[in-house]
């Protein structure tokens, strides 16, 4: 889609019989805007809160399968396991 889409505002043609909105309710309409606006925001704040919140829970398991992976590699106690000499049956 080009600029002329961005610029693009529709036609709306008014008629004589068209309902004209009283002040009162001009006035609800824009508080109703006014929370609409708040209540966006504090959602985005909470799902910023959330992605941050998923990010350190991620790390943090990340961080201890990593770290219990590595322990395990260390371990050389089968390292040095020799295998029991077979007796030969007579």
């Amino acid at each position: 889609m080009g600029d002329s889409d961005a610029n693009f505002k529709p036609n709306i043609k008014s008629a004589a019989n068209d309902p004209v909105l009283k002040q009162a309710e001009l006035t609800y309409m824009k508080l109703i805007e006014q929370k609409n606006r708040e209540r966006v925001n504090r959602l985005q704040q909470i799902s910023k809160k959330n992605r941050i919140t998923g990010l350190a829970i991620g790390t943090g398991v990340l961080s201890v399968y990593l770290y219990s992976i590595f322990a395990v590699k260390q371990e050389t106690f089968l390292d040095d396991f020799n295998e029991p000499v077979k007796v030969q049956q007579q």
